[in-house]
């Protein structure tokens, strides 16, 4: 299964936009933070970063959550954009699954796997409803965050190709 880095190595460059562009204007501290983060990282001062064209410095970013050294870094933030940006997403899959969850789709247990009957159940309507990008990101964001996953989920993410994030070429 994908790690944090790796989904982001895999996010599309319209995908990866938004969700920087969600950080920035919805959590402008963490935004700052990660710049800071991965500026010293690459020994370089933040301000060399902050100047770059935003487009331009979140394809940066992106390219630098994409590495081992920084899957905290992207697990936070994947966390921070899917809660804030694509709650009715988390609910809509919790829902189908008949999980209790607040009002942003976060729970505090996990429950034991459910079959992957009802699993498939669950995710099929959510392409309808939502960019199946996002799903398939949530989704693989959703096994890769928790220690233990669901069993059934990482099968469904390995079998069916909807769900599986696109492996970025070498130029």
């Amino acid at each position: 299964m994908p790690k944090p880095y790796e989904i982001f190595a895999a996010l599309s460059p319209a995908v990866a936009e938004q969700l920087f562009s969600f950080i920035h204007a919805q959590e402008k501290p963490l935004y700052k933070a990660t710049i800071d983060t991965l500026a010293k990282q690459r020994k370089l001062r933040p301000v060399f970063v902050e100047r770059k064209p935003r487009a331009d410095r979140h394809v940066w970013m992106k390219d630098m959550l994409g590495r081992k050294v920084n899957e905290s870094v992207a697990a936070h933030l994947l966390q921070m954009w899917l809660v804030g940006a694509h709650a009715k997403l988390l609910c809509d899959f919790l829902d189908g699954l008949g999980i209790e969850h607040d009002e942003n789709g976060t729970i505090e247990d996990l429950p034991p796997a459910p079959t992957k009957e009802a699993l498939t159940k669950a995710i099929d309507p959510l392409f309808e409803k939502h960019d199946p990008a996002v799903v398939a990101i949530y989704l693989n964001a959703f096994q890769a965050l928790d220690e233990e996953g669901w069993p059934t989920l990482a099968e469904l993410l390995t079998e069916d190709p909807r769900l599986q994030l696109a492996v970025p070429t070498a130029a």
